[in-house]
């Protein structure tokens, strides 16, 4: 790997503001931290070219209950380039081919300092060098017909809110999609990527179907060796997400997505040798407006809500709920802050349980009496310093720890630092 991405997160920064071919106009108000590359990178664009990285960090601090006192620190560094067919050759609808790598270092609060089973730190997993998406995409026969093909995460374009409110959240409950979909099918969170493609069909400016199709390679998702390989070690199935969304045009704006997935592939029953032939779930999203401040253009809050149920027979967990507020422009001059607070609940399969109290009573040890769901509360105020750098001081308090490992591990209050910056 590169020297330069294993240098620590504040002396990258640094470096990359201090350089002289970057300083070509004010650090505090450029849009990224490289700026325009002398007029390059505007140049690049105009012909079809869009360079694009992004770093975030995450320190996590247990400050009471779960495992031990301490902090743990995670990183994640996303370059890409995007290639405009049409404006580099002069055609008409050429599309867009996607390159995208991915690194993440660090390690992990969640399985180090407190016991839980969804991630503190969202950006934690898969500790390597990757080659996360390399697709095209272009419309097809008309211009509400949107087709995307290649080695790209699922995420991307499927299973989360379009408006980027679940992000406004440190912890991996609430950022991307819910946890259990993963966790029981072959749909993989980001960066594992696989490939697949996907359809997106606009009925009317509200209404949208999507459609996908997507390998399913569980020997591929966090194995370094397959860090660069397009194609699959071990296929066993193909999932196949249908989401239907619907955008509320308004002055009280709103996303509301309902979505199906199916996995053909064959996985042994939780608790039993026998093996179930597909599994599957259901989701339902919601963005909604629930308020604008008429003396403050811009100001407004949000409500959100997820529910997910994936396959009692192969999912470690099988329902999600999360639901919250998230408030834009909490000052009038703050306009880029938000002020986040979001409640999780994610139940424990009830079969996964009686695996673990079983192995416990052959063991000859007791099994605690301990809830059968993890729970989260989290509140978290995104402070927008520069346009191209976002500091979001976070709280997470999550109880019942050991629900998953059936462990008896106090509640545990975390501390945390989540740092964005767009380079």
């Amino acid at each position: 790997m590169p020297s330069a991405i294993r240098l620590t997160p504040p002396a990258l920064l640094l470096a990359l503001a201090s350089t002289g071919a970057f300083a070509d106009t004010d650090l505090l108000t450029r849009d990224t931290l490289t700026g325009d590359w002398g007029g390059l990178r505007h140049q690049l664009e105009q012909d079809g070219v869009k360079v694009t990285g992004d770093y975030s960090g995450e320190t996590a601090y247990n400050a009471h209950g779960g495992l031990h006192r301490s902090a743990r620190y995670s990183q994640n560094i996303k370059l890409g380039v995007q290639f405009d067919l049409s404006k580099l050759y002069g055609l008409d609808n050429a599309g867009k081919v996607q390159l995208t790598i991915n690194d993440r270092r660090g390690n992990s609060a969640s399985e180090e300092l407190v016991g839980n089973r969804l991630p503190i730190q969202e950006n934690y997993g898969g500790l390597y060098t990757r080659l996360t998406e390399l697709s095209y995409e272009r419309t097809l026969f008309t211009p509400a017909l949107n087709v995307k093909l290649g080695y790209m995460a699922m995420g991307n374009d499927l299973g989360g809110l379009d408006s980027g409110i679940l992000c406004n959240f440190m912890n991996a409950g609430f950022c991307g999609h819910p946890l259990n979909m993963s966790g029981g099918s072959g749909w993989t969170n980001y960066p594992n990527a696989h490939l697949g493609g996907r359809i997106k069909y606009d009925f009317s400016p509200a209404w949208q179907l999507r459609v996908a199709a997507f390998n399913v390679d569980p020997q591929s998702n966090g194995n370094s060796s397959r860090a660069w390989h397009l194609g699959p070690k071990h296929t066993t199935g193909t999932v196949v997400p249908v989401e239907l969304v619907y955008k509320r045009l308004a002055e009280l704006a709103g996303e509301y997505k309902l979505g199906y997935y199916y996995d053909s592939s064959n996985v042994k029953r939780i608790g039993s040798s026998k093996e179930v032939a597909g599994r599957g779930g259901h989701y339902l999203l919601i963005d909604q407006a629930v308020w604008n401040d008429p003396a403050m253009p811009g100001r407004s809050l949000h409500a959100f809500g997820q529910y997910s149920a994936s396959s009692e027979a192969a999912s470690p967990f099988t329902k999600w709920y999360g639901t919250g507020v998230v408030l834009y422009k909490p000052f009038a001059n703050r306009p880029r802050d938000t002020v986040a607070l979001g409640y999780g609940r994610a139940v424990q399969n009830p079969r996964s349980r009686d695996v673990l109290q079983e192995a416990a009573f052959d063991a000859g040890q007791p099994f605690p009496n301990i809830d059968g769901a993890e729970q989260l509360i989290e509140l978290s105020y995104g402070y927008q310093a520069t346009p191209w750098l976002n500091l979001r001081p976070d709280v997470q308090y999550i109880v019942e720890p050991g629900a998953f490992s059936g462990k008896d591990i106090d509640n545990a209050l975390v501390l945390g630092l989540q740092v964005k910056a767009s380079f």
